[in-house]
This record gives C-alpha cells, sequence and structure tokens, in this order.
C-alpha cells in the first residue's frame, strides 16, 4: 500500500489552508503529507513545538509544500483561537479544519478518577469543540462558505467499549456535535463530517493502548475480516476527499474505514475482558512508561 499514489489528482486541494490538530505525529502527520502533495498548505497544531517544528521541516522538503508549526493546547479557547488568528495572519483564509488530536489509555474504568475522565473529555471533545467554534464562527462572521469540517472519531462512539470509557465518552460527543453541527451551519455553507477508523497503529499510541505483550496477546488483526490493520495512506485519502469539493453533498455522515472490524464485533477493545485483575498493575505501569505521541 505505501508506494501508491493518491486517490486525488494532484492539485484537487490547491489553493485551500486546511489545519490539522494532532498534526505532528501518527495519522494527523499523514493527512497532512496527503494534503501537502494535492496542493493545500497546511497547519499542524499540538503542544510539542519541537516535535511540529520538526515534522514541519520534513514535510516542506518531502512535498515542497507550505507548512505552518504553531505549539498550542486545543483544550484552552484562547491559545486555539491566537492559533486561529495566526493561521489566517500566514496563509488568509482556511477552507478546511481536521479535529484530530485525542487522548486515549486502557483501564477498568472502575480503576479511573474522576480527573482522568476529564483528561480525554478535555482533550477529545473540548478540544474538537474549541477548534469549531474558532474557526466556525470566523467563517460565519466573514460569510466564507463552502468550508470543511473533518473530525476523526471512532467506531466505539456509536457501540461503546469497555477499557476505554473515557475516550467513549468523548468521541460520542464529537460525533453528535458532527451530526449537529451539519444541520445547523449548512446554510452557512459549511459541511461537517467525521471518519470512524479501526486499527491503524501509530508508534506511541498503538504502545500505550496495547503495551508489551498486550500487542500479541490482542492481535487486532484477528478482529478484523480482511485480515490485516489499515494503512495510513487509505485514511489519508477519504480525509483528503472530504475536506475537498468532490465531496460538496456529503454532510453529516461519519464514514467507517476499519476493514469491517465493527460488525465483527462491537467494542474495539472489549477483548481485554481476558486480562486478569493482577496484572492491570502492571499494564498500568507500562503504559506510563511510554514516551512519545
Amino acid at each position: 500500500m505505501n508506494e501508491r499514489t493518491n486517490m486525488l489528482r494532484d492539485d484537487a486541494l490547491k489553493g485551500q489552508v486546511i489545519v490539522i490538530t494532532g498534526g505532528g505525529t501518527g495519522l494527523g502527520l499523514s493527512m497532512a503529507r496527503t494534503c501537502l502533495e494535492l496542493g493545500a498548505s497546511v497547519c499542524i497544531t499540538s503542544r510539542k513545538k519541537d516535535v511540529l517544528d520538526k515534522a514541519a521541516a520534513e514535510l516542506e522538503r518531502t512535498t515542497g509544500g507550505k507548512v505552518m508549526a504553531h505549539a498550542c493546547d486545543v483544550r484552552k479557547y484562547l491559545e486555539v483561537e491566537t492559533m486561529a488568528k495566526a493561521v489566517r495572519e500566514r496563509f488568509g483564509s482556511v477552507h478546511g479544519l481536521v479535529n484530530n488530536a485525542a487522548g486515549n489509555f486502557i483501564s477498568p474504568t472502575e480503576r479511573l478518577s474522576s480527573k482522568a475522565f476529564e483528561v480525554i473529555i478535555d482533550i477529545v471533545l473540548m478540544g474538537s469543540v474549541n477548534c469549531t467554534l474558532a474557526f466556525g464562527k470566523e467563517w460565519i462572521a466573514n460569510r466564507e462558505h463552502g468550508r470543511s469540517i473533518v473530525n476523526i472519531v471512532t467506531t466505539y462512539a456509536w457501540t461503546g467499549s469497555g477499557f476505554v470509557v473515557p475516550s467513549a465518552c468523548a468521541k460520542a460527543g464529537v460525533l453528535a456535535m458532527t451530526r449537529s453541527l451539519a444541520v445547523e451551519w449548512a446554510k452557512y455553507g459549511i459541511r461537517s463530517n467525521a471518519i470512524a477508523p479501526g486499527p491503524f497503529p501509530t508508534k506511541g499510541a498503538w504502545s500505550r493502548l496495547l503495551p508489551g505483550e498486550l500487542m500479541e496477546r490482542f492481535d487486532m488483526t484477528e478482529r478484523v475480516p480482511l485480515g490485516r490493520m489499515g494503512d495510513h495512506r487509505e485514511l489519508a485519502d477519504l480525509a483528503t476527499y472530504l475536506l475537498s469539493g468532490h465531496s460538496g453533498y456529503i454532510n453529516g455522515e461519519v464514514v467507517t474505514i476499519d476493514g469491517g472490524e465493527w460488525l465483527k464485533g462491537a467494542g474495539q477493545f472489549n477483548g481485554l475482558e481476558a486480562v486478569e485483575p493482577d496484572m492491570w498493575d502492571a499494564v498500568e505501569a507500562m503504559v506510563r512508561n511510554v514516551k512519545g505521541s
């Protein structure tokens, strides 16, 4: 899959400006690269400036596109407003927003504190809300039509899943916002859609979700009818399609890209029921020692 070309023609996003949260690593980085290859200028944002700067330099070197790296904590609305203002000052109007920033970890819910829920909900739900409001209000005030919001959710946003309950709650909220704004903001020329990925492994995130031997004990490919993990290019193709004018009549949709996983068995992490109670202390220690994102 890695050698194939992009789905859309090379100039499909020419002249557009796309903002991608959590854009310095993982799926966010892959989506940023594909946007650049299709002619867009891109702002990538996350909390880690050093990671962003390194990613931006690599993206510009490999694609020849224009990349803005702006450190921002999406949980804090004032920082999001500052980021949005900086993007407009650098590039002018913004055409698309990808709410990709996320946080997650595995744990039996009875082991969690209220703070654990707060952390994940602030990043996933409130981060998406903050960015959507910051850019959406500007688009509406300036009567800028033809704008697109793409939210990265998950299949357990509608099925639920044990052992990742804070994430399931937060992603369900993002999905509800997606569908609600698709109706409310359509009159302003703003489309709102979501992507629900299945297993697309990224180094940091999957090391926290399935640390140590859990990756081998709970082989995600066994849950997928197609028998494999997703390729980042496949998700990037879908995201850029939803950002482009080619999807102009798609609004309020959540597109599942999981090889049929959720149809085979709801709740992506429900299989962790097989983890023995006395193993969770060791799992938690491994998760805390994982570095990177």
